[in-house]
């Protein structure tokens, strides 16, 4: 009888797990997404530091259930967007939705000419994109496999893409816990510099933009 009551503890907690897993990956999307959106309207100067001290003020007025998104969390998102924007380990996922957009803009902006008229250049139907947000979804990239906590932890510690990779893919592929980023037992130690940890991850796990 213990081993059948044993099997439904292990498929309730398998289910739970899931579940954890799913939400997990939602809210790091979620989190880079409002980061991009953030980032943008300050790069064009459409927002200052104060708009975003009041978004958060809104939130938390009209939406307390929202927890997270104060003025530290929001500047964490918008950090977590600067760090991989540009980097390899998104570059895949933002070229595919680059490409995905620029179809849709082209069927968006062209207009069918009328018969006889001859060519006409193309009509812009839609605002310029330096005016527009661009939603993103990274949760098939390797940001969305590890928890916020893991995240902040990384931002905390790391201050090169190097070091950043590699906690990354012990976090994923060891299930690096946050406590071992400040224990001995943590490899990269005695070793943090762009050199040794890009050799350590080439040593573990092959190039580590093409596993």
């Amino acid at each position: 009888m213990d081993a059948w009551f044993s099997d439904i503890i292990n498929i309730i907690q398998q289910s739970r797990n899931n579940a954890i897993r799913v939400v997990n990956i939602e809210l790091i999307n979620l989190y880079w997404n409002v980061g991009a959106y953030i980032k943008q309207k300050l790069a064009v100067a459409e927002w200052g530091d104060k708009t975003v001290d009041e978004l958060a003020l809104f939130i938390q007025k009209n939406n307390p259930e929202l927890k997270g998104f104060n003025r530290r969390g929001l500047y964490r998102m918008i950090q977590f967007y600067e760090v991989y924007a540009k980097t390899q380990i998104v570059s895949a996922v933002r070229t595919q939705l680059q490409n995905n957009n620029i179809q849709e803009d082209t069927t968006a902006t062209s207009v069918k000419q009328p018969l006889g008229k001859g060519p006409k250049r193309t009509k812009q139907i839609v605002s310029p994109l330096v005016t527009q947000f661009q939603h993103q979804d990274i949760r098939s990239s390797i940001l969305a496999q590890i928890s916020w906590t893991q995240h902040r932890s990384i931002f905390s510690r790391c201050k090169i893409e190097e070091e950043r990779e590699f906690y990354l893919r012990m976090c994923v592929k060891e299930g690096y816990s946050v406590r071992v980023f400040y224990s001995s037992s943590d490899p990269l130690n005695n070793s943090r510099n762009p050199f040794n940890c890009s050799r350590f991850l080439l040593n573990n796990w092959g190039d580590p933009f093409n596993s």
